[in-house]
C-alpha cells in the first residue's frame, strides 16, 4: 500500500496535466481527414475549385501546405481542376504610387518578372507558393493577373490571359465561370474572394476608377519595361467606408446561398461561382454609387 505521503494530490496532478497538454503541439491531421472534411462540404469528384485558404486556421497537417493541396486535389479527383489566384512578387510596387513619368528610370534596377520563376505575391500566402512550385502546376503569363491551375482544365484557364483587365472579360475569372467553377474558402479572410474582381467589371457602377501601372517583364529573352491598365484591384473601384468585399460576402453567406462546414480547423465555404457573380454585381450596382 502506497503512503499518503508518497501519492500525488489528485487535484495538483490533473492542474499540472493539464498545464502540460496546454503546450502540447497539436497532432498534424492526416490528408484523409481533410478530404472527407472536403467531401462533406460538398466538393466533388469532376469539379473546378479556386482556393483561397489560411494554412494558420486550416491547423497542422501532414505534408504541411503539399499535404492541403494532395487533399484538394484528391477531392475532385484526376477529371477535376485546382485554380488559385498567384499574383506576383514585387519589391518595386511603390513605384506605381509615383507620377507616372517617374517610374520607368526608377525600375531599371527591378527584377524582371518571370512568369515560371518569380515567386507569387507574399500577401497571397504561403499556399499559393506551394502551389505554384508543386509538380504539374501550369501559370499564366501575366506580371498583374497571374494565376496558377492543375487538372483538366488548367491550360484552358490559365493561357493567354488578356494583357490590360486581366481580371475582366476574357480572363481566367471569367472562364472559371463559364466552366461552372466553385470557390473553395477555407478560413480565408472575409475580403478574400478573387472572383469579385470580376464582377466589378460587369457592375453598372459610375466612375470607376482605373489605374496604370509599370512593370519590368521578361520577354523573348529581353527585359522591357511595359505598362498595365485596369480597374484598381488594390485601393477599390470607388471610394468605400470599409471593405465592400466584406460587406458583400457577409451578406451573401447570411442568405444562406453557399455550403458551409470546417476543413480541419478551418470555418469553410463553397460558393457556386455563377451565383455568387450575379449576387455580387447587383449588390455593387445597389452599394458602391461612386
Amino acid at each position: 500500500i502506497r503512503s499518503k505521503a508518497w501519492c500525488p494530490d489528485n487535484r495538483r496532478h490533473r492542474r499540472l496535466r493539464g498545464r502540460i497538454v496546454g503546450r502540447m503541439p497539436h497532432l498534424p491531421q492526416g490528408v484523409d481527414r481533410l478530404v472527407s472534411d472536403l467531401r462533406r462540404l460538398g466538393v466533388a469528384e469532376g469539379e473546378l475549385v479556386m482556393v483561397h485558404a489560411s494554412l494558420r486556421r486550416i491547423g497542422p497537417v501532414e505534408g504541411g501546405a503539399e499535404g492541403v493541396i494532395e487533399a484538394v486535389g484528391r477531392a475532385v479527383g484526376q477529371d477535376g481542376t485546382v485554380m488559385m489566384v498567384l499574383g506576383a512578387r514585387d519589391d518595386h510596387d511603390w513605384v506605381n504610387d509615383l507620377p507616372e513619368d517617374d517610374r520607368e528610370g526608377l525600375l531599371v534596377d527591378a527584377e524582371p518578372f518571370d512568369c515560371l520563376h518569380t515567386p507569387a505575391d507574399p500577401d497571397v500566402g504561403v499556399l499559393a507558393e506551394v502551389f505554384r512550385t508543386h509538380p504539374g502546376t501550369v501559370v499564366s503569363d501575366h506580371p498583374e493577373g497571374r494565376f496558377g491551375a492543375r487538372g483538366r482544365l488548367a491550360d484552358h484557364l490559365v493561357s493567354d490571359p488578356p494583357w490590360d483587365d486581366y481580371y475582366g472579360p476574357g480572363s481566367a475569372l471569367e472562364r472559371f465561370v463559364e466552366a461552372d467553377g466553385r470557390v473553395l474558402r477555407m478560413g480565408a479572410d472575409p475580403d478574400t474572394v478573387t472572383l469579385l474582381h470580376y464582377v466589378e467589371y460587369l457592375a453598372e457602377v459610375p466612375d470607376k476608377r482605373r489605374v496604370l501601372r509599370h512593370r519590368r517583364v521578361l520577354r523573348d529573352g529581353s527585359v522591357e519595361t511595359v505598362t498595365v491598365a485596369s480597374l484598381d484591384d488594390s485601393g477599390g473601384i470607388v471610394d468605400y467606408p470599409g471593405e465592400y468585399f466584406a460587406d458583400l460576402l457577409e451578406e451573401y453567406l447570411a442568405s444562406g446561398r453557399a455550403r458551409i462546414g470546417r476543413v480541419g480547423g478551418a470555418t469553410s465555404e463553397l460558393l457556386d461561382a455563377e451565383d455568387l457573380v450575379a449576387f455580387g454585381r447587383a449588390w455593387m450596382e445597389s452599394h458602391l454609387v461612386g
